[in-house]
């Protein structure tokens, strides 16, 4: 089985992030992040905001998605599910805004983490938040055919936060201890990645290789990805209620049978 050279493996970062700034290396910026619910009161730094806007007009140019980012709005984390899961400070964040289709979390999930790992890069905490916000009209933008799916709280958090809980990485992969350094990497980061309530219903095998003989890695229970630079799935969708073809580049990709 053909195994990918390092300069391969620093050309599929590179085509991951397109966009890196700040003063940690992605991996770095991996195993540092971790959810942070409390904030202080210190402004995003400018420099900081700068770099995040010009990633998500990157993001937003590549993909057809409409994500904000919302400075020093706290009523967003004023409700009582977000007191609930003790968010206390948070009043920046990310409005994940795209086109209403069935696709659209994976999408949002793939290019929100992105963003997640360079603000953590830039000094930031963040948090990832699903169903615990408030709905904060004129804050941001959501038109006709899109939905709002998540927000990301950024700032300066009261605390680095603390890593979670994680499975063994064999547990995720029966042939983890047999796997080529690149693979193993690749498991180590996504045990490291955020998933709901902390299940991490994934799991990942070889696959053989393709064609050109680069590997291909199936991921099992949850999104399917290639890993190490293998080749894109275009993703196309329609917008249902007027009905025109929407393109969101090239944001997933699929495993392929060998």
């Amino acid at each position: 089985m053909a195994v990918s050279s390092a300069a391969d493996n620093a050309a599929a970062i590179d085509r991951f992030l397109g966009f890196w700034e700040g003063n940690l290396t992605p991996m770095e910026a991996i195993e540092g992040r971790h959810a942070v619910r409390s904030y202080t009161d210190e402004p995003i730094a400018d420099e900081a905001e700068a770099a995040l806007r010009r990633a998500i007009a990157i993001v937003n140019d590549e993909t057809n998605l409409s994500i904000q980012l919302v400075l020093d709005e706290p009523r967003a984390f004023s409700g009582f599910k977000a007191r609930l899961v003790n968010f206390t400070g948070a009043r920046n964040y990310l409005a994940l805004v795209g086109p209403e289709c069935k696709e659209l979390d994976g999408i949002v999930g793939y290019y929100g983490e992105k963003l997640v790992l360079l603000a953590q890069s830039l000094g930031l905490n963040s948090c990832w938040v699903g169903g615990t916000y408030k709905t904060v009209n004129r804050s941001y933008n959501v038109d006709l055919g899109q939905k709002l799916t998540a927000v990301i709280a950024l700032g300066y958090g009261t605390t680095a936060g603390v890593p979670h809980k994680s499975k063994a990485p064999d547990q995720v992969c029966p042939s983890y201890n047999d796997a080529p350094v690149w693979f193993q990497r690749g498991v180590d980061a996504a045990l490291l990645a955020p998933t709901a309530l902390n299940r991490q219903p994934f799991s990942f095998s070889l696959s053989g290789t393709d064609d050109e003989g680069t590997p291909l890695v199936s991921e099992h229970q949850a999104r399917r990805l290639h890993a190490d630079g293998s080749r894109h799935r275009p993703v196309s969708f329609r917008n249902r209620r007027r009905g025109r073809p929407l393109r969101l580049g090239r944001p997933l990709t699929a495993a392929r049978s060998p």
